[in-house]
């Protein structure tokens, strides 16, 4: 059992990463094996909308969202985590998302996939970012992990995470959790099947001119 771990911030030692390592350390020692990829410090354009993926079954862009992508399909959820910039997440982590669900919408069945966002800020916009990263687990049957309080935490550089008590306890419990659904899910998809998607219906509107 794998925990795919994305870390969108450029300072791999900074904030959530200290978060990160929190809750990874937790789904360790609870079994889960981790696999990390540091992403924030990348240069990751964004989606050009060329659907060259459709046909071939990856990204146009052969860089480290194609590297990404195995490990994603081997992974039983995906933890991602980003520091907290105008009340939004890191613009290389949304880039290197939006090019990875989608790249992969033919190719990963994601469902039932564990999705669990993590955010770092020194005081607010963190709960906006927090819903940002979670709207890519909505859309695509990944059921969100969650803890005893939104996965945050605070602070302006990792030491001053060490203070946030509050929120190292939360990624604990997010850690537990999660390891938790893994391998409860693992033990209903072998008794009873995962749930059936249907993807025939695809609604779009056209005016006529």
């Amino acid at each position: 059992m794998k925990i795919l771990v994305i870390n969108g911030s450029p300072h791999l030692n900074g904030c959530t990463d200290r978060a990160l390592r929190e809750a990874e350390n937790t789904l360790i020692d609870n079994g889960i094996e981790i696999e990390r990829v540091n992403i924030g410090n990348k240069d990751i354009r964004g989606c050009i909308s060329c659907n060259f993926c459709r046909e071939h079954g990856r990204c146009v862009f052969n860089d480290l969202v194609n590297e990404t992508a195995p490990k994603f399909a081997e992974a039983d959820g995906l933890i991602v985590g980003s520091p907290v910039y105008y009340a939004g997440c890191n613009g290389q982590l949304l880039a290197f998302l939006d090019r990875l669900f989608y790249s992969t919408s033919g190719t990963i069945d994601k469902t039932m996939k564990i999705g669990a966002a993590v955010v770092s800020s020194r005081r607010a916009g963190s709960t906006s970012a927090f819903d940002e990263i979670n709207k890519y687990f909505t859309i695509s049957a990944m059921p969100i992990a969650s803890s005893t309080y939104w996965n945050e935490v605070h602070g302006f550089t990792a030491e001053d995470v060490e203070d946030d008590l509050e929120g190292l306890q939360t990624m604990r419990n997010l850690g537990r959790n999660i390891a938790f659904m893994v391998k409860a899910f693992a033990s209903a998809r072998k008794e009873n099947g995962f749930p059936q998607q249907e993807r025939s219906s695809f609604t779009s509107f056209h005016t006529e001119g």
